[in-house]
């Protein structure tokens, strides 16, 4: 065989080789952040439109997150909070609206508390997404209830649904590293 033919086998290789390694690794990285973020990766790719776009916005929310300056809370800390949430959950059952907005208020307190920045609900989101991706449809739906709630266009069984899923956000927040968290969708505010 000719030196040209084996040029060109030796390019069709490397370029079969290069493109392998991309595949591989793209692979390897949309099941890193597919195991990241869980249900966000899904909402991301549906609003960046693509799965490139979304692990772009994924990446950089994890660049943005090494930057932040997140600790973990004393554990005299922890048992104020969790008397606080009692609190809230008392005052549902005179007042739910009240209660929804005050759940609102604590998980962000908390959230400011642990490090995270609380400019608003977007960018809140993508920082604990990072970190509490699974969490996230928690927080959207808590969040909007949480907005019809202050229009009164929310029923009682809307603002207990918010309570919930507030307090699986605020569970996780508020877990030390190696405490396991449940997140279901079905329990009623604690009493």
């Amino acid at each position: 065989m000719s030196t040209v033919i084996w040029v060109v086998i030796a390019v069709i290789i490397a370029a079969a080789i290069v493109a392998g390694v991309y595949l591989v690794t793209a692979g390897a990285r949309t099941r890193r952040l597919r195991q990241r973020f869980g249900p966000e990766y899904d909402r991301a790719v549906e609003r960046e439109g693509g799965r490139s776009a979304a692990e772009r916005e994924l990446r950089s929310r994890e660049n943005q997150h090494e930057h932040l300056d997140l600790r973990d809370l004393e554990p005299r800390r922890r048992e104020q909070y969790r008397e606080q949430w009692v609190g809230v959950q008392e005052r549902f059952v005179d007042a739910p609206e009240t209660a929804v907005g005050q759940a609102d208020g604590l998980v962000t307190v908390l959230m400011g508390e642990r490090g995270y920045p609380t400019r608003g609900f977007e960018e809140n989101v993508a920082h604990l997404s990072v970190e509490h991706g699974r969490t996230m449809d928690h927080y959207r739906r808590a969040h909007t209830i949480s907005g019809r709630a202050k229009s009164g266009a929310a029923s009682t069984e809307d603002l207990r649904q918010a309570m919930v899923h507030y307090r699986a956000l605020f569970e996780e927040l508020l877990a030390t590293p190696a405490e396991p968290v449940g997140h279901g969708d079905d329990r009623s505010p604690r009493r």
